[in-house]
């Protein structure tokens, strides 16, 4: 079968590339490098000699700079395949995303593909984002194995990332799912769509049909409660002012506005007055309690009565 060939299934078929498929040598050497947190350092210590070999499998170079804290590959004279420098690429950049190296080296394959999703900017609230990101682990990770089973990824939860590494599909059904689960749509709606399918692609009858009336489709039922134009009161605006507001009148001030302030005077005096009056005749009326004497005119219990003087005795 030569390059590029058509089968009789009808699919478009491509032979692996190997070193003869190789007619001319690269001219040009071209590299990526990425960063990676300072928690991997020692771990990428121990395992950087493992990493070279893969790389040194397809005839590639690798540098790891622990200052700048970051990886670097690059192609050589000896590179037969062109694109393996972009499988390096990803091949690092799932490294510094904490995928395990066994894992990782499973992207020069031809039929695997990755995708780092973003899972930080779906929600703003820290304890919410928490409790979305735990729901698509699921309890003892339960969750996040039926995924990988159902869609033959390996899925790795780390901050605020996920790593997909899988088929195409695969890969673009754990986004849908990763995405509808950080959006408030449970993954247990997706995982049962998954299910629906595999049984569908079972059945060589309903292989090539339509499946839009056998899948469910779970969205958000919940509406948003209107209201009536007529029931909601329209808020009047307050014109803002450059001056201070008005000191508030006292109730002093309020009384002199009505007029009511001198009247309460002149009750006030006049009941003084009465009360005086009142006084004055009781005092009158009863000297013995005031100790007021007419015929005297001065009260004997006022004043203190003074004590004849004695005479004294001539001394003869």
């Amino acid at each position: 079968m030569s390059e590029g060939e058509i089968t009789e299934k009808g699919k478009w078929e491509m032979e692996e590339w190997t070193k003869d498929s190789a007619k001319v040598q690269l001219t040009q050497s071209s590299k990526f490098a990425t960063l990676f947190p300072k928690y991997l350092e020692n771990y990428f210590q121990t395992i950087w000699s493992e990493v070279l070999t893969v790389l040194k499998h397809h005839e590639l170079d690798g540098k790891l700079n622990l200052i700048e804290g970051s990886m670097t590959v690059t192609t050589t004279r000896k590179t037969w395949d062109p694109y393996s420098i972009i499988k390096a690429r990803d091949f690092i950049k799932l490294l510094s995303r904490s995928v395990p190296l066994h894992q990782a080296q499973k992207i020069f394959r031809d039929d695997i593909t990755y995708d780092i999703i973003k899972i930080s900017s779906f929600v703003r609230n820290k304890e919410r984002f928490v409790k979305r990101r735990q729901r698509l682990i699921g309890p003892n990770a339960q969750t996040l194995k039926a995924l990988e089973l159902l869609t033959d990824c390996y899925i790795l939860v780390q901050g605020n990332t996920v790593a997909v590494m899988g088929t195409w599909k695969g890969t673009k059904a754990v986004r849908g799912i990763v995405t509808d689960c950080m959006s408030n749509i449970h993954p247990i709606y997706g995982i049962k769509q998954l299910l629906i399918k595999r049984e569908l692609m079972k059945d060589p009858e309903m292989k090539n049909a339509d499946w839009s009336m056998y899948v469910p489709q779970f969205r958000k039922t919940h509406q948003k409660k209107r209201f009536n134009k007529s029931e909601t009161k329209t808020k009047e605006k307050k014109e803002k002012s450059i001056f201070p507001p008005e000191a508030p009148l006292r109730k002093e001030d309020e009384l002199m506005a009505s007029g009511e302030y001198w009247k309460v005077e002149k009750e006030k005096q006049a009941k003084a007055k009465k009360q005086n009056k009142s006084k004055n005749t009781h005092l009158s009326e009863n000297p013995e309690v005031s100790g007021f004497d007419k015929k005297k005119g001065a009260s004997e219990g006022g004043k203190k009565s003074k004590a004849p003087k004695k005479e004294k005795k001539e001394k003869k």
